[in-house]
C-alpha cells in the first residue's frame, strides 16, 4: 500500500501546490508530515541496532577512578568506574543528556556541561560523588572550555551570549559567588591551560577552521597577547610544558599536515616533535609531571597512538590497540596510566588504560551491542576514486553481509564541512547495509579534514560546488562496479551533508531515486544571517562572506532554495526545532519550496532537539522514518 501511495505521489510532480494536501500527526515530541505509519517490522529492526551502549572516557578523578558517559535510559549520563571492568556507578540522572564532564584537579569532584533541548546554551554545574549539582554559570549564556589550576581552586572558562562577544570568567568551583570577569573579546577565545602559578592562561583564538592562534592571558590585568601570530595557519590545543617555559601545540605551520610542535615561550622558536609524518596529529597529552608524552596520528582515518619519554625523546613500549578511531587520550594524575577511548567498526566504544611503565593494556569497560550478532557486523572497505579534475577522493564502503547480487546504494555525506568520515562505530551504516540490503558509501569529498590543508581548502568560498562534482564523479565510478545497482541510488546527509544532499539532488536527480537531508543549509546567505552570532564569523571563514557582493552572487547561484525546480525525486527532511547552528527556518523554507515545485516531501521536526538528535526515542523514530522512506524508494525502482 505504501509503494502505491509513493508511486502516486511521484506522478504528481507537476501538480500545483493548491492540488496537494499535507497530512500531519505527532509522535512523542515529533511532528510528522506526509509520513505513513511505521510498520512493526521496521520498529523491530530499529531496536536491534539502537539498543547498543557505548562508554566514552571523560576524565580521571584524583583517586584514580574514571568518569565515563554512557546511555542510561534515553540519554547519556555520567558514571564512575573504580577499577577495570568494574561496576558503572551512575552519578547523574537528568532528563537532558550530559555533554561532557571534567574533573576538578586534585579532587573527587567534577563539573558537567548540559543544555536544554539541544539549544546549545550550555550551562556548567559542579558536583561530587553524592549530592546535588551547583550551578556555576548564568542562564542565557553558552559556557565552554572549563580548565583548572593544579590545586583545583581556580576554574577558568569562556562564556558567550546573544552577541558575538566572548567573556573569560574565573571562579573557585567550590564557591559559585566567586565568579568574576577576567576579560572580554570580540573574537572567539577558549581557555586551554593554566600556568603553575595560576597567573597566565593559554587561550585559543579560533577565528575559523583555517585561522587560529594562541594568546597569553594575564589573569591579574586581563590583558591578552598573541603568541607566535598566525598567518592563515591553525595553532590549536596549546599546553604549558617544561615548567611553563615552553608551549606545546598542534599546528599546520610550514606543513600541509598538522604536526605536534614545541614553542620556546621566551623566543617563540618552534621545534617539531613529530618529524616525518604525512598524516595529521589528532590529539596529544603530556603527563602532569612533564615526563611522558602521548600523541595520536590519524592515518587514512585510522588512529595510531605513540608514547615516548618527553625529556629524552626515547620511544617507550607502545600500546597494541584494536584498529579503530580514538575518542580520548589522557594521563592519570600520577602519570602512570594513559586512558585511551577507542571505537571500532564492530564495537560501540570503550575505554582502555595503558601502563606507561608496566607496558600493560587493560580494558576498563565492556560495552554492549544489545541483540546484535557481532558476526553480522561489517568492516568497511577503503576505496579511492578520481574526481573531475583528477583529485583522488577517499571513501569507506559498507557492503551487506552475504550480498550476492547488485544492491541499492546509499551515499552518506558527512557534515562539517571540515569533518571526516572515519571507520569507527557507525550503527547507521551497519543498519542500512544489513536491514535494507544496501551498500553504504561514505565519501570524504574535497574539503574534508584529515588529508592535509590543501585538500581541506579545495572547496572554500566560490569553489563550494566542486565538492558536489565529487559526488558526480562517485556516481560515474559506481557504473563500473557490477555489484551495485545504479538504478537505485539515494543520497543522504546531515548539516553541511544536508546541503550536499540537496545540491546532489539538484545536479543529479536523473541518477538518484531520492534524498534524505537532516537540518541542511538551503541558502548560505540566510544561513549566515540567522545562525547564532557567536559562530557567524567562524562560518564565514569557511563558506565566504555574504556581505561581499561577489560572494553573494555565488551564494545566489548555488543556493538549493534557488534551484529546487531541478529536483525531480522525493525527499525526506528532518530537523530539530531548537537548532542554533542551522536554524529551523532553513528546513522550513526548503520543504515549502519542494512542495511548491510538486516534489513529494516528508518532513519531521523534533520539538526537543537541536543540531542532532541526542535522545534515544527521537533517534529511534528518525531511523524508522528513514528506513520506510528509503525502502519505498528502493522497492519502487
Amino acid at each position: 500500500m505504501h509503494r502505491l501511495a509513493f508511486a502516486a505521489a511521484l506522478a504528481l510532480l507537476a501538480t500545483p501546490l493548491a492540488a496537494q494536501t499535507v497530512s500531519e500527526r505527532t509522535q512523542g515530541s515529533a511532528t510528522l508530515q506526509n509520513v505513513p505509519e511505521i510498520p512493526a517490522d521496521i520498529d523491530a529492526a530499529v531496536q536491534r541496532y539502537q539498543n547498543y551502549r557505548s562508554a566514552g572516557f571523560e576524565d580521571w578523578l584524583a583517586d584514580g577512578s574514571m568518569l565515563i558517559t554512557t546511555r542510561f535510559g534515553t540519554t547519556s549520563q555520567v558514571h564512575r568506574v573504580t577499577e577495570p571492568l568494574g561496576v558503572r556507578s551512575q552519578l547523574t540522572y537528568f532528563s537532558e543528556p550530559v555533554q561532557g564532564a571534567t574533573a576538578i584537579s586534585g579532587q573527587n569532584r567534577f563539573v558537567l556541561v548540559r543544555d536544554t533541548g539541544g539549544d546549545e546554551w550550555f550551562q556548567i554545574d559542579a558536583m561530587g560523588l553524592e549530592g546535588e549539582p551547583a550551578r556555576l554559570t548564568e542562564p542565557g549564556t553558552r559556557n565552554q572550555a572549563a580548565i583548572f589550576s593544579a590545586d583545583g581552586s581556580l576554574m577558568v572558562w569562556t562564556s558567550a551570549g546573544s552577541s558575538a562577544t566572548y567573556t573569560i570568567y574565573a571562579a573557585d568551583p567550590a564557591d559559585p559567588a566567586s565568579r568574576r570577569v577576567v576579560a572580554t573579546f570580540d573574537t572567539p577565545m577558549f581557555p586551554a591551560d593554566i600556568s603553575a602559578d595560576g597567573g597566565t592562561v593559554l587561550l585559543e583564538n579560533y577565528r575559523s577552521n583555517s585561522d587560529a592562534s594562541i594568546y597569553l592571558l594575564d589573569m591579574a590585568t586581563g590583558e591578552a597577547t598573541e603568541f607566535a601570530p598566525s598567518d592563515g595557519t591553525v595553532d590549536e590545543a596549546p599546553h604549558f610544558a617544561r615548567n611553563d617555559g615552553a608551549i606545546l601545540a598542534i599546528t599546520n605551520r610550514d606543513s600541509d599536515f598538522r604536526r605536534l610542535v614545541e614553542f620556546d615561550r621566551e623566543t617563540g622558536a618552534m621545534s617539531v616533535l613529530t618529524p616525518g609524518l604525512h598524516w595529521d596529529v589528532e590529539a596529544y597529552d603530556l603527563s602532569d609531571n612533564g615526563r611522558i608524552l602521548a600523541y595520536a596520528v590519524n592515518e587514512e582515518g585510522y588512529s595510531r597512538v605513540v608514547v615516548q619519554d618527553f625529556v629524552t625523546r626515547r620511544a617507550l613500549p607502545q600500546p597494541q590497540l584494536p584498529t579503530g578511531v580514538l575518542g580520548a587520550l589522557d594521563f592519570s594524575p600520577d602519570g602512570e596510566s594513559l586512558a585511551i577511548g577507542l571505537e571500532t567498526a564492530t564495537t560501540a566504544g570503550d575505554v582502555w588504560s595503558w601502563g606507561v611503565t608496566s607496558g600493560e593494556l587493560v580494558r576498563w569497560t565492556q560495552s554492549e551491542l544489545g541483540p546484535l550478532d557481532p558476526a553480522t557486523l561489517i568492516e568497511p572497505e577503503l576505496i579511492r576514486f578520481r574526481s573531475f579534475d583528477g583529485v583522488s577522493i577517499p571513501a569507506f564502503v559498507y557492503r551487506p553481509t552475504g550480498a550476492t547480487g547488485p544492491t541499492p546504494v546509499i551515499i552518506d555525506i558527512h557534515g562539517g564541512p571540515e569533518s571526516q568520515t572515519r571507520p569507527g562505530w557507525n550503527p547507521g551504516a551497519q543498519y542500512f547495509a544489513n536491514t535494507l540490503g544496501a551498500t553504504v558509501i561514505l565519501p570524504n569529498v574535497r574539503g574534508s579534514d584529515g588529508y592535509g590543508t590543501a585538500y581541506r581548502d579545495l572547496d572554500n568560498g566560490p569553489l563550494r560546488e566542486d565538492s558536489v562534482r565529487d559526488i558526480g564523479a562517485l556516481l560515474d565510478s559506481l557504473s563500473r562496479r557490477q555489484e551495485l545497482d545504479t538504478s537505485r541510488v539515494a543520497v543522504y546527509g546531515q548539516s553541511y551533508g544536508g546541503y550536499m544532499s540537496l545540491a546532489s539532488m539538484i545536479h543529479y536527480s536523473d541518477r538518484l531515486v531520492g534524498g534524505v537531508e537532516r537540518y541542511g543549509i538551503s541558502d548560505f546567505r540566510t544561513f549566515l544571517e540567522n545562525t547564532e552570532s557567536y559562530r557567524r564569523d567562524m562560518r564565514r571563514g569557511e563558506y565566504g562572506d555574504e556581505r561581499d557582493p561577489a560572494m553573494a552572487e555565488v551564494f545566489a547561484r548555488i543556493a538549493p532554495m534557488n534551484n529546487l525546480a531541478r529536483i525531480t525525486r522525493p525527499m525526506l527532511v528532518m530537523a530539530g526545532a531548537n537548532d542554533p547552528r542551522v536554524p529551523l527556518s532553513e528546513s522550513n523554507n526548503v520543504v515549502e519550496g519542494l512542495r511548491e515545485a510538486g516534489v513529494p516531501t516528508w518532513y519531521v521536526v523534533f520539538a526537543d532537539e537541536g543540531h542532532g538528535f541526542r535522545k534515544k526515542p527521537n533517534n529511534d523514530l528518525r531511523r524508522a522514518v528513514e528506513t520506510l522512506f528509503l525502502r519505498e524508494l528502493f522497492e519502487g525502482n
